[in-house]
């Protein structure tokens, strides 16, 4: 065999020739490399070559790095996709984490030891990913070695979404949320997950299933309100070969990726009747008929739905099955919002800003204490996903490692969210708590006013102790005790 056979390939997309060339030089003794000037040449290449990691400038002629990148994530899921740019364009970025799912946003001028460690470990990142797609095939031949190779894998996955590896504070209003749900992970219960978007739902949908005896099995997340009805059948079921034009070979449904595990089905509130109907047979028949099969097939799944929709007024007003809603709320959790929250925004940002650092080539950057204070004093209509994003576009346009307050958007800067209701600017009331008990829903409220109160002083603590008629001693009790020192 000729050496660079054994090599990964990589494939470097830039139209500028000289920065082809010094990526080759960087990496050309560790792997092929193969070159590309635009996304045309680029598709040749991958459809020649398997390709184990694609570098990928975001200015190009034509198509974008990031539009590029998403039709290699559809056709190529299996590349690792990376993005280098000598620009800082915000949108850019977090596009490319949402939609492109890059592994990593390498800016230029980029270091060449830097450039050749993250390309090395995105290579064995693919190697080890392709491995785990192995394992079942080489479980057939039910070797001990290979059954503890799989129960110490498992053990690991196990303990990335444990309930305590969900980021929050020590007096969280989480962790009653966390000691109820790991309760009844152990048990076979369907379970509806209620609460606003990007509240971290899915969040707590993975930890149930990694505590559950279904652990072993699948988890598998499917946005209900994503599917067209024109899909609907075959993305639930599956189809057989030739069951309608375009059905060029069998397909499994979402059930049956699913068998002997966990279906997730986010925004089921969305959902149309003909959905509702077709799931609700699942759950009753436990068999689902792929489109064009002779005969059902038997499926063994736990479902646990989530929405942010109220599911019992949807089902006063006619938009709901009232029999399926019953047989998805067999244990109703319900997620706050993070601006109940406020103790979780710190920590929850620092997890993000080592996450979202490692990710965009920036591992040493830390959120400073005028920067946390500011995090706390915005109210997250977005809740989790909206601090993400928030938060990258912070790292993305810092200088140094530290991140300062003043790389936050204005909304973020000013303290309230624009034109949704309920915010301070809005000229509305803070909105009450709808969830908890009656000391939790004042606690909660005593949050908002400290919060706001502190935001307006711009966190001068003797004025904002003199408007609210305490000590200086007194407010920072205050303050520790509901988590807004950060």
């Amino acid at each position: 065999m000729n050496p660079l056979e054994a090599l990964p390939h990589v494939l470097v997309v830039d139209d500028e020739v000289h920065s082809q060339s010094a990526m080759r030089r960087t990496l050309d003794e560790d792997f092929t490399v193969h070159t590309a000037s635009n996304a045309d040449e680029a598709r040749a290449q991958m459809e020649r070559h398997a390709v184990s990691v694609i570098l990928c400038d975001q200015r190009m002629p034509g198509l974008s790095g990031v539009a590029f990148l998403k039709e290699v994530r559809e056709r190529w899921p299996d590349t690792v996709r990376i993005v280098i740019s000598g620009y800082t364009d915000t949108e850019d970025i977090i596009a490319g984490i949402n939609d492109a799912g890059i592994y990593q946003y390498i800016l230029k001028p980029w270091v060449p030891d830097h450039l050749l460690q993250t390309v090395r470990t995105a290579a064995e990142a693919q190697t080890l990913q392709r491995s785990m797609n192995r394992m079942d095939l080489d479980m057939r031949t039910s070797t001990p070695v290979l059954r503890q190779r799989v129960a110490h894998k498992l053990a690991h996955v196990r303990s990335m979404f444990d309930f305590d590896r969900i980021e929050r504070g020590s007096n969280s209003p989480l962790n009653a949320v966390c000691s109820m749900a790991e309760r009844v992970a152990r048990y076979d219960l369907s379970v509806l997950v209620l609460g606003e978007s990007g509240s971290g739902k899915e969040l707590i949908a993975r930890a149930i299933h990694y505590a559950s005896p279904r652990g072993g099995g699948p988890f598998v997340v499917e946005n209900c309100a994503a599917i067209p009805d024109s899909l609907l059948e075959s993305e639930l079921f599956g189809h057989k070969r030739g069951a309608f034009t375009g059905a060029y070979e069998d397909r499994p449904g979402l059930f049956q990726r699913a068998h002997g595990g966990t279906v997730f089905l986010d925004e089921i509130g969305e959902t149309s009747p003909a959905f509702q109907v077709r799931v609700l047979r699942v759950l009753q028949e436990g068999e689902v008929r792929p489109v064009g099969a002779p005969r059902p097939v038997p499926v063994n799944v736990r479902v646990i739905a989530a929405t942010h929709r109220d599911l019992e007024q949807r089902v006063h007003e006619g938009l709901f099955r009232k029999d399926l809603y019953y047989r998805l709320a067999g244990v109703s959790i319900t997620v706050p919002p993070l601006r109940e929250r406020a103790g979780d925004i710190a920590p929850i940002a620092r997890r993000l800003v080592r996450e979202v650092g490692a990710e965009l080539g920036r591992p040493g950057a830390v959120l400073n204490d005028e920067a946390i204070a500011c995090l706390m004093g915005y109210p997250w209509p977005g809740n989790i996903r909206e601090l993400r994003n928030e938060i990258a576009r912070a790292v993305a346009l810092s200088d140094g490692d530290e991140v300062q307050a003043q790389t936050f958007s204005l909304r973020v800067l000013h303290g309230h969210a624009g034109l949704a209701t309920g915010s301070p600017a809005s000229g509305q009331a803070l909105p009450l708590p709808s969830t908890g008990t009656l000391s939790e829903r004042l606690d909660a409220i005593e949050t908002m006013v400290l919060r706001e109160t502190l935001l307006r002083h711009r966190w001068n603590k003797t004025h904002a102790a003199k408007e609210l008629g305490l000590s200086r001693v007194g407010l920072r009790g205050k303050m520790a005790r509901f988590g807004l020192e950060g």
